[in-house]
């Protein structure tokens, strides 16, 4: 007796039935080419899920973006060097122009030193323009020492004498034959004397200089008329006289 399923009774198609249709369905594809097609079109291949693994994703970049990323690179390289560069040749003019003011300062010095030297054994005729009217040791009466210790220039009254070289006043007034006088001594350690001045200029405890004016000549003291009387010594004591003319000479003072 055969069995008829009930209409409009929908039944779960079994395990066994399911297999066999997917089965021949794949057989049916496989014969038409139809799962070889699928295989071999990217538009219609499925795109694989991506997996949560909590790790940051590594982003794959191309060509033209990793050629910019060299080029930044290289720019901001570049930069660098030229700052250093600058920084270097600013250190370097620095360094330079520390050193070109220092050999300023070092020549600046040496010229200093040099003047001063050259001022130190610069000497003058203590008359300009004059001449020796009586030379020294010359006898006669008129020297309370039998002789002259000093030399005489010519000179009227009023004639400015002059520190034959640089030093300093010890004394400045009053010398009874000599009238009124003026002693210097002088750097190298000798003295000068002169002697029969009208006025004085200068001060005891004062520096001179070659030239420097220290008074007018004149005729005060034991003198027959007005000159200078200029004396050489190595103290500032009468009797101690050097030959003053040899002095000057010896000196570079064309005499």
């Amino acid at each position: 007796m055969a069995f008829t399923r009930p209409v409009g009774k929908h039944r779960r198609t079994g395990r066994t039935k399911r297999t066999t249709a997917h089965a021949a369905g794949v057989a049916a594809l496989t014969t038409t080419g139809v799962v070889g097609t699928l295989a071999a079109a990217p538009a219609l291949a499925a795109e694989p899920v991506a997996q949560q693994t909590g790790l940051t994703p590594v982003v794959s970049i191309n060509d033209t973006v990793a050629q910019r990323v060299d080029a930044q690179a290289a720019a901001q390289q570049q930069a660098a060097e030229l700052a250093e560069a600058k920084r270097e040749a600013q250190e370097a003019a620095r360094e330079q122009a520390a050193a070109a003011a220092k050999k300023a300062r070092a020549a600046k010095e040496r010229a200093a030193r040099e003047a001063e030297r050259k001022r130190l054994n610069t000497y003058v005729s203590p008359i300009s323009g004059s001449y020796v009217s009586t030379g020294y040791r010359s006898g006669g009466a008129l020297w309370s020492s039998g002789s002259h210790t000093g030399i005489d220039f010519h000179a009227a009254s009023g004639t400015a004498v002059h520190a034959v070289g640089s030093g300093t006043v010890v004394e400045a007034g009053w010398a009874g034959a000599y009238g009124n006088q003026v002693v210097i001594k002088m750097v190298d350690g000798t003295y000068t004397q002169y002697g029969h001045l009208s006025s004085i200029a200068v001060s005891v405890g004062q520096t001179v200089t070659p030239g420097q004016q220290i008074a007018l000549s004149g005729a005060t003291g034991n003198v027959t008329g007005p000159h200078l009387h200029f004396e050489a010594r190595t103290s500032a004591d009468y009797g101690t006289d050097i030959d003053p003319l040899a002095y000057l000479r010896a000196h570079g003072v064309s005499v």
